[in-house]
Parts: C-alpha cells; sequence; structure tokens
C-alpha cells in the first residue's frame, strides 16, 4: 500500500525561487540531457560549480576491457579550494559552513571564513612536520569538527588522507597505518561514543609503536 503513493507535495512559490533547480520541468530538462549525453551535462555541470586551475582535455575516457574509466582527464583543480577560497570574496563567506552539536548538547558553529582560517592554519602544521604532495596521512578522529578541518588541510597540500573509524583498536589503527605508509597520524585525546568514553591517544600511541 505504502509503494502505491500517488498524492504530490509542491513546495512553496517562496521557496523555489531560491531552489537551485525552480521546477519540475527543468529537472526533467537536465535529466533528460544526463541520460542521453552524459559527457555534455557532466563537462557543463563541471565548468558551472567548480573551479579548475586547469580545464580538462577530454571529460571521459573508457576502455571496458581492463575495465578503466577516467573523468575529466589532464584537468587540474583542488577539493579545498573549492570547498573554501572561492567563497571568501563573496557573502558566503559570513554563512555557516560546519554547525556541529556534541552529545552534551554543546554545539561549535565556523563560517566559511572561520572554516578556511582553521584548514590554512593546520595545512601549515602538517607542512611543519614534513608533510608533503603525496604522502599519507592517518587520520582517527571522533565525529568533530577538526576532521573535516584536517582532511580539508591534507587536500590543500595535495597529502592523502586515510580515515580510520574512531571506534577500532589501536591493533586495527596499526594494520592501516602500514598499509597505506602512512607518515603522520593526527588524533585527539579522547572521543565519545553512546556516552562512552574511548581512549584514541592511547590506542594511537600504542598502534604507532609497531609502525
Amino acid at each position: 500500500v505504502l509503494m502505491e503513493e500517488k498524492r504530490h507535495f509542491p513546495p512553496s512559490k517562496e521557496f523555489s525561487e531560491k531552489a537551485h533547480i525552480k521546477s519540475f520541468s527543468e529537472y526533467e530538462e537536465l535529466y533528460k540531457k544526463s541520460v542521453e549525453d552524459p559527457e555534455g551535462f557532466w563537462a557543463d555541470m563541471a565548468e558551472k560549480h567548480l573551479t579548475w586551475f586547469k580545464k580538462w582535455d577530454k571529460v571521459l575516457t573508457y576502455n571496458f576491457e581492463k575495465p578503466e574509466i577516467k573523468w575529466f582527464s589532464g584537468g587540474k583543480l583542488n577539493v579545498s579550494y573549492n570547498c573554501l577560497d572561492r567563497y571568501v570574496t563573496t557573502p558566503t563567506r559570513n554563512k555557516a559552513a560546519i554547525i556541529w552539536e556534541a552529545d552534551d548538547g554543546s554545539y561549535k558553529t565556523y563560517t566559511y571564513q572561520q572554516l578556511y582560517h582553521e584548514v590554512n592554519r593546520f595545512a601549515n602544521v602538517l607542512k611543519k612536520h614534513g608533510v608533503q604532495k603525496g604522502d599519507r596521512v592517518t587520520i582517527y578522529l571522533p565525529m568533530i569538527p577538526e576532521l573535516a578541518i584536517s582532511m580539508l588541510a591534507c587536500a590543500r597540500i595535495g597529502a592523502i588522507h586515510s580515515i580510520v573509524f574512531g571506534g577500532f583498536s589501536a591493533q586495527a589503527l596499526r594494520d592501516r597505518i602500514q598499509d597505506c605508509k602512512g607518515k603522520l597520524v593526527i588524533t585527539s585525546d579522547k572521543g565519545v561514543r553512546g556516552g562512552r568514553f574511548v581512549p584514541l591517544k592511547s590506542h594511537a600511541d600504542e598502534a604507532i609503536t609497531e609502525c
């Protein structure tokens, strides 16, 4: 019975006017193009919504025998730049980029400008500790804003981040550090999961004795 739902709940006119896609007909047109001309569709999306340091040579290259599929070959961009830099010179810089709430109800908000500042600071911390483009950085953190800051900082300098679930043991962390040949581990003193403390720093200390 639930699968037979036929009712429609259209948004208000005010909501639609502020929406990215303003009508169902516009959505259908975009969907049709994505199916009939996927390369043209994604080229258009990439052109409109991303900042490129170097435009791609070819949108899609595929070889089904290997198989191997490549998108935007020859193009260069930076995820951190696209998430932050292009907004800090616009009014968006004062809008919330991250709204975080802790288990105890306390919360913290970062605007795009504040997040940009923190990511740049931490990128410099990584460089000070010898992390360079292509190095692997293991991130062993709870679900806190510093997790996103660490990821964006790695992307900013071209380092590869490997996220390890904050509930994993020291042995599981050790295996993942060894597998990716991690150069540096980012962690915190502890984390909170289901009201219980997880001793992340102790686990990390134990793990790196065998790395």
